[in-house]
């Protein structure tokens, strides 16, 4: 739903980075507007956060009514695409990249923010090193308004909590299931739950166990099933996940505490959201 641009920023004299909203060409105002105002709240909640892993956001413009984001240029490429191409991640590093993207995202939770679109696409690995989590745009901040007064339930099938799944608020251990999935794809090639259609995910997110991952290996395979239970209340906080995936990523097995026993899933709610934006 947008084209990122490089620019020179003529003012200040450097490279950046410009995000053009491209809108479907069926969208009514009403839509259109739901949209821009998406977007800026994006550039809002990114502007707002402090850390390496976050993309830096410099600037909101609007020209002829739209709005433009002007941030960081990052040069390198995304995990979605790493992963397409078949370089899968070795756990020891993906183990080191989600602990600094937990980094990022406890930034975020501590002011009140959560991503709620965590996923391959929107982690960046940059030439020089850093990974970033980018693409606030659906970003939810406490207390604020949700601008989806349609209740659609907003999200990539395969990297939604099921808690939202099932109608739920959610809240920053959504974040963290969200991660997981993304380091279960970083690893394994997929996301847990995948299928031919987003009804098939998520049907599948709502009734099944996490398949056991195959090439995380006997460290970080636990790690991830673990943040990817299925009720929120089994994950570890942000804290505890971050120390384990440390841990991971030094060599030194975690010990982990007994898995819970699987619990029958709960019918989702009614009403309970299905389609995509």
């Amino acid at each position: 739903m947008g084209a990122v641009w490089a620019a020179w920023d003529e003012m200040l004299n450097r490279d950046v980075a410009v995000k053009e909203l491209i809108l479907p060409t069926d969208i009514d105002d009403i839509g259109q507007a739901e949209i821009y105002e998406r977007m800026v709240r994006e550039a809002r909640a990114a502007a707002t956060l402090r850390h390496p892993s976050i993309v830096k956001v410099h600037d909101v413009v609007s020209e002829e009514g739209r709005p433009w984001i002007v941030m960081e240029l990052l040069r390198g490429r995304t995990l979605q695409q790493l992963v397409r191409s078949g370089e899968l991640l070795a756990p020891e590093r993906a183990a080191l990249l989600g602990a600094e993207l937990l980094g990022a995202l406890a930034v975020a939770h501590e002011e009140g923010i959560q991503h709620r679109d965590v996923k391959p696409a929107n982690v960046f690995l940059c030439d020089d090193g850093r990974v970033v989590l980018t693409d606030f745009g659906i970003a939810r901040m406490e207390g604020q308004v949700t601008i989806t007064g349609s209740g659609m339930l907003i999200g990539s099938p395969g990297y939604i909590a099921p808690e939202r799944l099932r109608g739920e608020r959610g809240g920053p251990l959504s974040d963290l299931w969200s991660l997981g999935a993304t380091l279960y794809a970083a690893v394994e090639g997929e996301a847990p739950f995948h299928a031919d259609t987003p009804v098939v995910i998520l049907h599948r997110a709502l009734t099944q166990e996490v398949p056991m991952p195959r090439r995380a290996g006997p460290m970080l395979g636990p790690v991830l099933l673990r943040m990817l239970a299925r009720e929120p209340a089994h994950r570890p906080d942000v804290a505890t996940a971050t120390r384990w995936l440390q841990e991971v990523a030094g060599g030194t097995p975690s010990n982990l505490p007994p898995m819970p026993a699987p619990a029958d899933p709960p019918a989702p709610q009614p009403g309970t959201p299905r389609e995509m934006p």
